[in-house]
């Protein structure tokens, strides 16, 4: 009988190209069914919950491997994976068993993601590759009407980079959208049911474009109204973005 194994992940997103396997590149995906090849002596198909891009890293990723000839239990599969993955920036953080129709995918009911930036006149040595570094001064008060504009079920075709294989369907519903400063550190958080091409990485463009030009409430209404991705904010770079839940 078919085993459904759920493996949760973290894993540093510096040397990727993202999760999905891509030929003659290192991936997430492909250095996770390397260790699973040597841990189980064949190399088994591995479903993620999302495809995340070059850079991105993951405090929790979510998937599953499905067949009939694994046989070591699930409370030794974590140890034996992460022993054939020390220095690769991945850890395995458990692994457990699920019913059949378990999908690291189509089982979600939505994500989180956090975006980090550091926010000081100098650089950080120990975030740089993981926090955007902007050093001029970001008044969070002053931006707290964008807490309220992101929520809701809108179109958000306006936060979606050009090149999206998902282009008819651009509703989602953004359940929560914070912004918390802790020292020089601001994180920006936002959970939704589903989310558009690079739409996390524009909505911090904009959070950021907001501060920089002074617009005030009603600005981001207006960008999601408008539905043109010129009228939102930059692309942030990858590398302050960080995929934290998965929910099921």
């Amino acid at each position: 009988m078919s085993r459904r194994i759920r493996v949760i992940v973290q894993y540093d997103g510096t040397n990727y190209v993202g999760w999905q396997v891509q030929e003659n590149a290192r991936s997430v995906q492909s250095t996770l069914q390397d260790a699973l090849e040597c841990t189980l002596g064949f190399r088994p198909d591995v479903c993620g919950c999302s495809r995340t891009d070059a850079g991105v890293h993951a405090n929790m990723y979510v998937c599953h491997i499905s067949s009939e000839n694994v046989d070591i239990p699930t409370e030794r599969l974590a140890a034996a994976l992460n022993s054939h993955l020390r220095g690769s920036g991945i850890a395995v953080v458990g692994a457990s068993d699920e019913p059949s129709d378990f999908h690291a995918r189509y089982s979600c009911t939505a994500k989180q993601y956090v975006y980090k930036i550091w926010n000081a006149p100098y650089s950080n040595p120990f975030l740089e590759g993981r926090a955007l570094f902007c050093p001029k001064l970001i008044d969070l008060e002053k931006l707290s009407f964008a807490e309220e504009e992101f929520c809701g079920k809108h179109d958000f075709r306006a936060f979606m980079s050009k090149g999206s294989k998902n282009e008819e369907n651009t509703v989602r519903t953004v359940k929560y959208f914070k912004a918390e400063r802790n020292g020089e550190l601001i994180t920006l958080t936002v959970c939704a049911d589903g989310f558009l091409y690079n739409m996390v990485r524009i909505m911090t463009g904009t959070y950021l474009k907001c501060a920089r030009e002074n617009l005030g409430k009603g600005s981001i209404a207006d960008i999601i109204q408008s539905r043109e991705r010129k009228n939102a904010g930059d692309t942030a770079p990858a590398h302050g973005l960080y995929l934290d839940r998965v929910f099921y």
